[in-house]
């Protein structure tokens, strides 16, 4: 997965933590658009893996 996209997955979860959703939703789904066919699983990977950095929980 390129950088610009992880960081905007970064940012996003950033953003809901800080329950600032709607901004959140903007921003992932501008990654999400800009993503390629073959980032698509890594992506799907990144959030089951990163789910906990969305709520700020361990």
């Amino acid at each position: 997965m390129r950088p610009v996209i992880r960081l905007a997955l970064e940012c996003s979860a950033e953003l809901t933590r800080r329950n600032r959703l709607d901004e959140a939703m903007t921003v992932a789904e501008g990654a999400f658009q800009r993503a390629t066919a073959d980032e698509h699983p890594e992506i799907e990977q990144w959030l089951i893996d990163h789910a906990d950095d969305f709520t700020g929980e361990d």
